[in-house]
C-alpha cells in the first residue's frame, strides 16, 4: 500500500521485548541528543523492514522522566522511519473504559514538568519553529490500528484524550478526579513528549493504550499498583502484538 513503508514500534510497559522477527540485528546508536533507550532492533516481517525500540530499556530500567525521548525519536528518524506505532499502559478515568480495553487516543494533555519537549532549543533568525499540533495522533495510522483491533475482536475505544503525568508516582485521588474534570479519559506517564517530538520531525505517530487499572478515582476498585499493571499487560500482550502484526500486514500489502 505504501511505496516507502519503514515502520517502527516503540514498546512500552509489558512490551520491552517484542520478538516478531525470524532474524534481526541490534544496532547501538548515538544521536546529537545522546543515547536512546537501548539498541535499535531491525528485522524483516513479511518483507517489511521494521524497527523496534524499547522505551524504558529491555529490562525496564529507565523511569518515565529519564527516558531520552529526543534521542529515541531522532534515532528512528535517522534510520528512515516512516511511521511510529507505540504501545503504552494506561489508567482509565472513565467507567466505560474497562481493564483490558485498548484505547486509540486522538488527543493528549501534557501535564509533565521536567522533560525536554522540543527539538527547537533555539530559533535561527527568521526561522521560528512553532509546530501546529491540533490533532497530534495521525488519523490514517490510527484507523489502521483500530481496524486491526476490531478484526481481532479486541475491546476498543476509537477516540479518547490521554493525559501524561510526570511520575513515577501514581495520582492522588484529588488529582485523578481533577484530570477527569479536564476531559481526560485515560492517564499514563510516557506519551508526552514522545508524541510531540514525532510531530516536530514529521513522522506519523499513533498509540495503542492498554487500560490496566482505574487510577485513583474509583472508590469500588483498589488503588492502582505496579504488579497489577504488569499482570494485566502480560495477560493482554498477545492481543497488542497481534494488532501490530496485522497493521504491518495491511499497510505493507
Amino acid at each position: 500500500m505504501y511505496d516507502k513503508f519503514k515502520p517502527a514500534i516503540i514498546g512500552g510497559t509489558g512490551l520491552e521485548i517484542l520478538n516478531i522477527f525470524s532474524g534481526f540485528e541490534e544496532t547501538a546508536v548515538n544521536t546529537p541528543y545522546g543515547e536512546p533507550s537501548g539498541k535499535l532492533i531491525t528485522g524483516l516481517y513479511g518483507g517489511i523492514e521494521v524497527m523496534i525500540l524499547s522505551r524504558h530499556g529491555r529490562q525496564h530500567t529507565i523511569p518515565p522522566t529519564q527516558v531520552n525521548n529526543r534521542a529515541n525519536i531522532w534515532a528512528l528518524k535517522e534510520a528512515g522511519c516512516t511511521h511510529i506505532m507505540a504501545s503504552a499502559a494506561c489508567g482509565s478515568l472513565r467507567q466505560h473504559i474497562r481493564t483490558g480495553d485498548l484505547v486509540f487516543p486522538d488527543q493528549f494533555i501534557d501535564f509533565t514538568r521536567f522533560r525536554i519537549n522540543t527539538f527547537f532549543d533555539k530559533f535561527e533568525p527568521g526561522q521560528l519553529k512553532h509546530t501546529a499540533m491540533p490533532d497530534p495522533f495521525d488519523k490514517s495510522l490510527r484507523l489502521f490500528m483500530i481496524q486491526a483491533a476490531r478484526e481481532l475482536k479486541i475491546p476498543l475505544h476509537e477516540t479518547g484524550t490521554i493525559i501524561t503525568i510526570e511520575g513515577p508516582r501514581f495520582s492522588t485521588r484529588a488529582e485523578s478526579i481533577m484530570f477527569q474534570s479536564w476531559g481526560a479519559d485515560i492517564i499514563n506517564m510516557t506519551i508526552a513528549p514522545e508524541a510531540i517530538l514525532a510531530n516536530e520531525v514529521g513522522i506519523p505517530y499513533a498509540v495503542a493504550a492498554l487500560s490496566t487499572d482505574y487510577d485513583a478515582w474509583h472508590d469500588d476498585e483498589r488503588p492502582v499498583n505496579w504488579m497489577d499493571i504488569l499482570q494485566v499487560f502480560q495477560d493482554n500482550v498477545k492481543h497488542v502484538t497481534n494488532m501490530f502484526v496485522k497493521v504491518l500486514e495491511t499497510m505493507g500489502a
